[in-house]
């Protein structure tokens, strides 16, 4: 869907934009997994959609000057390189090799166009419309701020969409845009079950109810499907995962590759999709699970909020973190705001600071009026959560003195912040240790 800059529905007058954190789905890629290839499915094994990617210059020095490699190596930025061109291919299993062709689970040439543009959007609303960013950045700017989980899909993501929205000729002085990424134990962006033994056990869990209340659905497919997975029947843990098959057939219809007719009806996809997402985020209605998989990650967002609001000097003003559909899903989820569908290639969330505009003068009951406390402290900022260019409505904020009277899509920050703070671990390592017994209440 991409980001529809046209129907951006401005703030309130009385409202300036601060801050924006936006979280975005990669672009469109290639199946994790081979799958349905043989008839009569007859889905490509092989996906040649990667001509772009596949030029590369290697960085080679020039070792015949000892001195001058000394000299990279102390100061990299003025290193003198030669730059050798290469080009990558995929080798198959019988040793041949096909130009373009993708890998398995890769950022395809679609999807490098759909995250240009989705930055390209970005600049024409944040900085062309709402002139929130200059039209170039210079190397004391600290306004920006990227950062993508350790993937080589959403790092290609990311890279697309600065390009979009701030091209190389709007960065002045030499300054080269950075890209963020942690080490695995320190990710926030996805919920970390690699990391957290305790989130792991219960995700497979409630995978585990899914499959039993939802396989009894399935099985009405069977009929439909199974002649497209080797007569195997439709199971959220079945061969293949039902999970598997909604992702093979996602990817095909995001390239206008050819999916058979059964794979078309509302019906079929509908069903597959519900129970998919049963599986994968039912947990996130669980708040244990909302505090171990993005408690850290909402923490995070309240904190750099707090920073701004404070007047902090070199706060950043558009963060975008490059991340995965079960990100975008998790977050909607954890603040009861999921729409149960799966999310779609480059889709997005953005939660948005506002700071009431300074009043001067005016009777108590006015400033009240306009969702101003008496301290005039926090309640003068507010948080908008958008996702796929709608707002959303928090019911967290809900209650009277937590939005913008009027305006139930602007959360108060200090409503938005105490549920975070009740969605924080207080020990996250500790809180993720496997036995259930020992976690603290």
């Amino acid at each position: 869907m991409g980001l529809d800059v046209d129907a951006y529905p401005e703030a309130p007058q009385q409202l300036e934009l601060q801050q924006v954190h936006l979280f975005i789905r990669h672009g469109e890629r290639t199946p994790v997994t081979t799958r349905m290839s043989d008839a009569p499915a007859s889905i490509p094994p092989h996906w040649l959609m990667c001509k772009t990617a596949r030029a590369f210059r290697a960085s080679v020095h020039d070792t015949t000057d000892a001195a001058a490699v000394f000299h990279s190596l102390a100061n990299p930025e003025s290193a003198g390189e030669k730059l050798m061109p290469v080009r990558r291919l995929v080798e198959r299993p019988d040793g041949t090799a096909v130009d373009g062709e993708c890998m398995l689970g890769e950022l395809t040439d679609i999807g490098r166009r759909s995250t240009l543009q989705y930055g390209q959007a970005l600049r024409r609303l944040y900085v062309d419309r709402l002139g929130f960013l200059p039209d170039a950045v210079d190397r004391d700017s600290a306004m920006l701020y990227f950062r993508s989980t350790n993937m080589p899909r959403t790092i290609e993501s990311l890279q697309h969409i600065i390009q979009g929205l701030y091209p190389p000729q709007k960065y002045m002085n030499g300054l080269i845009p950075r890209i963020l990424v942690r080490n695995g134990a320190d990710e926030n962006l996805v919920g970390n079950v690699f990391a957290c033994k305790r989130l792991d056990m219960m995700k497979y869990a409630f995978a585990q109810a899914a499959a039993e209340a939802w396989n009894p659905h399935l099985e009405r497919l069977d009929p439909k499907l199974s002649k497209y997975i080797d007569g195997n029947s439709v199971r959220i843990d079945g061969k293949p995962r039902a999970s598997g098959i909604l992702d093979t057939i996602k990817a095909a219809v995001a390239h206008g590759v050819r999916v058979p007719s059964d794979f078309q009806d509302p019906s079929v996809v509908g069903l597959l999709e519900k129970a998919v997402c049963a599986e994968w985020f039912s947990g996130y209605k669980n708040e244990e699970f909302r505090r171990l998989a993005m408690g850290r990650l909402l923490d995070d967002l309240q904190r750099k909020m707090q920073l701004k609001a404070e007047g902090v000097t070199k706060q950043p003003r558009l963060l975008v973190h490059s991340t995965h559909d079960t990100a975008l899903a998790g977050l909607c989820q954890t603040l009861d705001v999921y729409d149960e569908r799966w999310p779609p290639f480059t889709a997005s969330i953005t939660f948005e600071l506002f700071r009431h505009k300074p009043v001067f003068a005016g009777p108590r009951s006015w400033l009240q009026a306009v969702g101003l406390s008496s301290s005039g402290a926090p309640s003068q900022y507010y948080v908008r959560m958008r996702y796929e260019n709608r707002n959303l409505e928090l019911p967290l904020c809900a209650g009277a003195g937590k939005h913008l009277p009027g305006s139930p899509e602007f959360c108060t920050l200090e409503a938005f912040q105490t549920r975070v703070r009740e969605l924080t671990p207080q020990d996250w390592e500790y809180e993720c240790e496997q036995n259930p017994t020992s976690l603290r209440r």
